[in-house]
């Protein structure tokens, strides 16, 4: 019988080449490592994205609203419904919500957002800030006692800073530091008088001293402008930074 010889190529060739495992496993995580990089940045972009202008009305948190987005003072009127817009930063975006400042309205419209808010812009009115200053001071009080304020940062932003009448920055941080230290012991003594074991006095700032903005956890700021004259620089540096 003849013998049939074949070739060293040939005999490679029908040889099945090995497969590198690791190659495959190494690109398996990479891409695992990539989609769980890509989702936690989606969620923390959806969670914590949006903006929120709140005062009491006639602060003119609306002017503010229309000159951020729009560059132009709009017809005021005391709005029942939330305003919302983009805000545009280079090639960045958020979404700007002006809340209503009419108190029976404002709590159910803040409590709406307030889970997806990144920043919240407290608005001040500079001129009458003698007169709400008890009002301007249980409202924000309000807002800083929310858990879901906790991981926001806050600007307070002294606006009509073009009128005449208009109080200085830290005139403004004094008169609302003694007013919510008062705010603070009415609420303190008023839940502790309260015998219900489910009430749980927020005490913001330190037990035994005067209230003061330093004394919080929340990074809290204090700017002035104008709405009326657009003269938002500040402001708008601030919610760039932060997005």
């Amino acid at each position: 019988m003849d013998r049939i010889n074949v070739k060293p190529d040939e005999q490679n060739s029908t040889e099945s080449t090995p497969v590198d495992f690791s190659q495959i496993l190494v690109a398996l995580i990479v891409g695992l490592v990539v989609l769980v990089i890509y989702f936690i940045y989606k969620k923390r972009s959806s969670t914590r994205s949006t903006f929120i202008l709140t005062g009491l009305c006639d602060s003119g948190k609306s002017v503010v609203f229309s000159q951020l987005l729009y560059s132009k003072v709009p017809e005021t009127f005391t709005s029942i419904a939330e305003n919302v817009g983009t805000y545009h930063a280079g090639r960045l975006s958020t979404r700007l919500i002006d809340i209503p400042g009419h108190e029976r309205v404002r709590d159910k419209f803040f409590d709406q957002y307030k889970n997806t808010a990144k920043g919240v812009i407290f608005v001040v009115d500079s001129v009458n800030i003698q007169k709400d200053v008890r009002d301007v001071a249980d409202y924000l009080y309000t807002l800083l006692s929310d858990s879901a304020i906790n991981p926001c940062s806050v600007l307070i932003f002294c606006n009509k800073q073009d009128e005449e009448m208009a109080k200085s920055i830290q005139v403004i941080k004094t008169l609302l530091e003694k007013e919510m230290n008062t705010v603070r012991k009415t609420r303190t003594s008023k839940l502790q008088s309260v015998d219900d074991s489910e009430n749980k006095v927020v005490y913001l700032g330190k037990d035994g001293k005067d209230f003061e903005f330093s004394h919080l956890n929340q990074n809290i700021q204090f700017y002035e402008g104008s709405g009326k004259n657009n003269e938002l620089e500040n402001l708008s540096d601030w919610i760039d930074r932060m997005m």
